[in-house]
């Protein structure tokens, strides 16, 4: 009977372990809503990064435009500057010469032209008139108006395309007329509001830009002044599809883009039947605002098809179908699962080879992390190097071209690029400190310090002492770690010159290695945060520097059973103590 009831209860706690209980479900319950969360994350970063790509997209169409423009002005008041060295009044020959030095066709892509508008007043017309036609005996002013004086275009270059522009008086029509003023009065660069030039065959908006320049060669210095002496105006007209056309080729974005000015229709993308890249339903538009010598144009910036070609993504859909499978797979191990239980020792003995291979599964994908982070920082570096070869390319090929604002981007561009790669080598070396086992070989402590000097170029006002020794240690490694700490001291010293000391010492258990320098050394509040990754007490506009090189000693001296300690006041001078097991192979 006693056996019987041992027999039941044990049927029983058969039976109940062969069911499926309130922790199962609630385990496959959190893995669906972790499944649910990490497609949601990656659908978020996937989406933070689309997004950050269009900003920096939309922010450079912005950029390219001001800047062009900018290239633009330095053109008209380098006519301004040509016409103030002339003594006597511009005739059409030097202005032919001149606007032909400047090539327009290759080095101001988008503009229609250059020329001049001079301010005549209603008592010096019939001279005017008479100095033009003495030149050009079908020259002729158009169209009338009821303004009390004259802004007629004199000459224009190249003539042949604005063979309809010369001669023509701004006064005659507001949007012209009222820029060309406010031009006077500022003695600064102006656009007009949308217009469409007489020379546009297909009347399509367009706008001038004058630049004004006065008697004496100098802007007086207030406006009623400026009035009396206004000479005229060097003017550019533009055909804005043109511009566009010339300042941003369709091929090298990824947007589309819309301008207006006060409500007016100035460019569209989409209005260019030519264009197959519109994005109908677009990923992401921005409207940006951009003041533009006395107007401001409206930028409607959308994302097109080719970034959304580009952007496509399956990670957020691959993470939830796999997740999902996963949590499918799960709910089939615990029903089956529970059935085993009904044969407890056969799955005990299968549930040891599964945590087995777990484990091993574990320790494979530990070990294929390490990999991705040293094959991820070693393949960084080929397209660090393209960008960093095309500044180079850009540098020569537009020397002449750019404009000052733009070489220093360049400038900043390489000097980033030169950042990224030090940080990169640095990530790499990082990440080989646990993929390779050094053996000890015989060290010369003051050879080996004399040649990481000569590598890292120190300063002959620096001066450094090692002991003349010969130890047992594993010579790269520790190459490292002494590279690192006296780079350190000589790049973070606040002097021309200073003094840096290796001391050695070694008992039966430990190597000890102690750096000391009289820079002006560390807060002890920031002791421990020095050696985290990626961490610098300087800016690094000041300091060039990944970051990492204490880390890495950090690494290095533990991967060897060691340790790192930092002793400074703060105020003057750092010791940096690196204890070394010693390694009897």
């Amino acid at each position: 009977m006693v056996e019987e009831l041992k027999s039941g209860e044990q049927r029983n706690k058969l039976i109940h372990a062969g069911q499926m209980h309130l922790v199962h479900w609630l385990i496959i319950f959190l893995s669906i809503v972790l499944t649910f969360s990490a497609w949601y994350y990656s659908k978020s970063q996937l989406n933070q990064k689309l997004e950050a790509k269009f900003q920096r997209n939309a922010e450079q169409v912005v950029n390219l435009v001001k800047e062009r423009m900018g290239l633009y002005e330095n053109a008209l008041w380098g006519g301004v500057a040509f016409i103030d060295s002339v003594d006597n009044d511009i005739t059409y020959t030097q202005w032919l010469a001149y606007s032909t030095s400047l090539k327009i066709d290759l080095v101001y892509p988008g503009i229609n032209g250059i020329g001049i508008i001079y301010n005549v007043q209603l008592d010096q017309m019939a001279d005017y008139m008479a100095k033009q036609l003495a030149l050009r005996p079908d020259y002729s002013l158009h169209p009338n108006h009821q303004e009390s004086e004259y802004w007629p275009i004199t000459y224009v270059e190249p003539a042949a395309p604005n063979k309809k522009a010369i001669g023509l008086d701004m006064a005659f029509e507001a949007n012209r007329y009222s820029s060309i003023k406010k031009a006077r009065d500022t003695g600064q660069a102006q656009l007009t509001a949308p217009i469409t030039l007489v020379q546009d065959a297909k009347k399509t908006p367009g706008f001038l830009f004058y630049t004004p320049f006065y008697q004496g060669g100098r802007k007086p210095e207030n406006i009623e002044e400026r009035r009396k002496s206004i000479v005229g105006v060097t003017y550019a007209p533009f055909i804005m599809k043109n511009l566009m056309q010339g300042t941003l080729a369709e091929q090298n974005r990824h947007v589309s883009i819309q301008i207006s000015d006060a409500g007016e229709l100035l460019f569209d993308d989409n209005s260019d039947e030519g264009t197959q890249d519109i994005d109908t339903n677009p990923l992401f538009s921005k409207e940006v605002d951009a003041e533009l010598y006395g107007r401001v144009w409206k930028f409607l910036i959308q994302s097109n098809l080719s970034f959304r070609e580009e952007s496509t993504s399956n990670q957020s859909s691959f993470i939830l179908i796999g997740g999902l499978t996963i949590d499918g797979l799960l709910l089939g191990l615990f029903l089956f699962l529970s059935r085993a239980n009904r044969q407890a020792l056969l799955y005990a003995d299968e549930m040891t080879v599964a945590l087995k291979s777990k484990t091993k599964h574990l320790e494979k994908s530990n070990s294929d992390l390490e990999q991705f982070s040293y094959i991820a920082s070693h393949d960084l570096k080929s397209p660090l190097n393209a960008i960093k070869q095309l500044v180079g390319w850009i540098k020569e090929d537009c020397q002449d071209i750019l404009p000052e604002d733009s070489k220093k981007h360049l400038n900043l561009l390489s000097q980033r690029s030169q950042r990224m790669m030090k940080l990169l080598n640095d990530l790499l070396d990082y990440s080989r400190i646990n993929r390779d086992e050094f053996k000890n070989e015989r060290v010369n402590l003051n050879d080996l310090s004399q040649d990481i000097l000569q590598l890292l170029d120190i300063p002959q006002s620096f001066t450094f002492s090692a002991p003349d020794i010969d130890i047992n240690i594993p010579q790269a490694p520790l190459e490292i770690v002494l590279r690192n700490l006296i780079s350190n001291a000589t790049k973070h010293h606040d002097k021309k010159s200073g003094h840096i000391v290796l001391s050695y010492d070694s008992n039966i258990e430990f190597h000890t290695f102690v750096i000391e320098d009289d820079g002006p050394g560390i807060p002890e509040e920031f002791h421990d945060k020095a050696m985290e990754m990626f961490q610098t007490l300087q800016s690094r506009d000041k300091v060039e520097g990944s970051g990492m090189g204490l880390a890495m000693i950090k690494r290095i001296v533990e991967h060897y059973q060691g340790s790192i300690a930092i002793d400074s006041d703060g105020e003057r001078g750092t010791r940096v103590t690196i204890k070394w097991r010693l390694n009897t192979q």
